[in-house]
């Protein structure tokens, strides 16, 4: 069974994106170079556990982390799963595999005073490129968004009227969100500039490069941490960072946890509470000033 054929089942009946089967491709072909280059061409169907093993090793002693490396053997299991059902192999040799243990994540979001030297300091809107970055940290703070989803906003998605967003997330789930009066206006000077591109090679992307063509992941973390980077200390400055500020922010300010939810576009409560730690350290200092008895 090839991996085609595996590819063809994530993308059609599991209706994964093309981002997230791209990455389960990867690392089922990583652990077939292994087994390729060190035991005489073995397929990866055939083998057993003690040689996948082996390949977790390697990756142990390259330095892959714990997370990095689960999320490989996720792909790989998922693979033998798909295997298991089109009758190719009888057995999963992952079946008994325990997931490497993992520190838990804590990704701090910029601060407010942060998020005010960009936004309001940093960029001066003179150009095309100017206005695409300004709109792109305004849009991510404001609503949210993943990176991916970004990426692939398109002109039809975007209501200046009616100030909404059409955001396609995870397995091509549609969500709506609203835009703030500041973001409707920053869209409005950008599409002005994106206007006078001479020539647009994506018609329906909304965020390009200069050269006309759809905007990609890597140059939009550039972009954050161009800005960021400069601003904070922060060992990383990412997109996800200011989803996380996003989230937390709204938390620290009110907000309901269920509301949170919808607008990141998560399907469960609990991947969402992640980002309550810092809400309850906002909490801890309101109760340190204010509780009566805390005073004496």
């Amino acid at each position: 069974m090839s991996i085609k054929a595996f590819s063809d089942y994530l993308s059609l009946e599991k209706n994964y994106s093309q981002h997230t089967v791209t990455a389960y491709i990867n690392d089922v072909n990583s652990a077939q170079d292994f087994l390729a280059e060190n035991y005489n061409d073995v397929n990866i169907k055939d083998a057993d556990y003690s040689l996948i093993r082996q390949w977790i090793v390697e990756l142990v002693d390259n330095g892959v982390s714990n997370r990095s490396i689960n999320r490989k053997i996720s792909s790989l299991n998922a693979y033998y799963k798909f295997l298991q059902k089109t009758l190719v192999i009888k057995s999963n040799p992952l079946s008994k595999h325990k997931a490497l243990k993992v520190g838990k994540k804590l990704n701090l979001p910029f601060s407010k005073n942060e998020l005010k030297a960009v936004l309001d300091q940093s960029i001066e809107v003179v150009d095309f490129e100017s206005a695409r970055d300004s709109l792109i940290i305004e849009l991510f703070y404001s609503t949210g968004i993943r990176r991916i989803e970004l990426v692939n906003i398109e002109l039809s998605d975007v209501d200046l009227k009616t100030k909404q967003l059409k955001v396609i997330g995870k397995r091509n789930k549609e969500r709506y969100t609203p835009i703030i009066n500041s973001v409707v206006q920053s869209f409005e000077r950008y599409l002005q500039y994106r206007n006078e591109l001479q020539q647009i090679t994506d018609k329906k992307a909304v965020f390009l490069t200069k050269k006309g063509i759809k905007i990609y992941e890597m140059l939009v973390y550039r972009i954050i941490n161009k800005y960021f980077s400069k601003a904070s200390s922060k060992a990383k400055c990412s997109p996800h960072v200011l989803r996380h500020s996003f989230a937390t922010h709204l938390l620290n300010e009110g907000a309901d946890l269920n509301a949170v939810k919808e607008l990141l576009g998560h399907t469960s409560l609990a991947a969402t509470q992640v980002y309550t730690h810092n809400s309850i350290a906002e909490l801890k200092k309101v109760y340190a000033k204010s509780h009566p008895r805390n005073k004496k």
